[in-house]
């Protein structure tokens, strides 16, 4: 199997996995729901860390949403403060364990001496393209809700066509890059993101409470 139709293919997975978090999770469409991820990571490791990575960001989704009710209790309003805090936490790490996922995979190929870095990393732009998956949903929501005006559906199928445009393009994108690093002509690093406002030590009002 050449690299890049393993990259093709692992696009075709992402986006596949990406949609089915997407439909388990609206069967309930409550983010307090249980989570359980349907991949085994000792046998389809790659799986299990997409399909974790796109439940983390569709619950935080619809934390996002419910925190923009103008008339949310103040301490319910913090307690889904802490939770989206949280929830960016494991989103973040676990970009880096995808990140690893791929510097594993590719730890043998030999850089060439001109090779070049990216602007992101491979999983930065597959956090992208799970959001995207997210914004592809409830826009094709609205441009097909019924009781919404024509006017409002239409204007909502223009920006859906945009979406589906740019999942194409970031999904080629992905590809590319992770085709080029396979074949030695990019390299690729992960950079921790050492966030300070979760740290006792770093963040000065954690520190003066201790």
């Amino acid at each position: 199997m050449n690299s890049a139709k393993h990259n093709t293919m692992f696009t075709d997975i992402a986006n596949r996995i990406f949609q089915e978090v997407i439909d388990q999770y609206h069967i309930i469409d409550d983010p307090y729901q249980s989570f359980q991820n349907k991949y085994n990571k000792d046998t389809h490791l790659l799986e299990h860390l997409l399909y974790r990575k796109s439940w983390i960001d569709t619950v935080q989704w619809h934390y996002e949403d419910i925190i923009r009710d103008p008339n949310i209790d103040p301490i319910a309003a913090l307690d889904l403060k802490r939770k989206i805090d949280a929830s960016n936490q494991d989103r973040t790490d676990m970009v880096e364990y995808i990140d690893s996922y791929f510097l594993d995979k590719y730890k043998d190929v030999e850089v060439a001496g001109d090779a070049t870095i990216n602007t992101e990393s491979p999983a930065w732009g597959v956090d992208r393209l799970s959001i995207l998956a997210l914004k592809v949903y409830h826009m094709n929501e609205e441009a097909t809700r019924t009781d919404a005006s024509e006017e409002h559906r239409a204007a909502c199928q223009k920006k859906l066509d945009v979406l589906l445009e740019q999942r194409v393009d970031l999904s080629t994108a992905i590809q590319q890059l992770l085709d080029d690093i396979s074949k030695g002509s990019k390299y690729m690093k992960v950079y921790k993101q050492m966030k300070m406002y979760n740290d006792d030590e770093l963040n000065p009002v954690l520190r003066s409470q201790k």
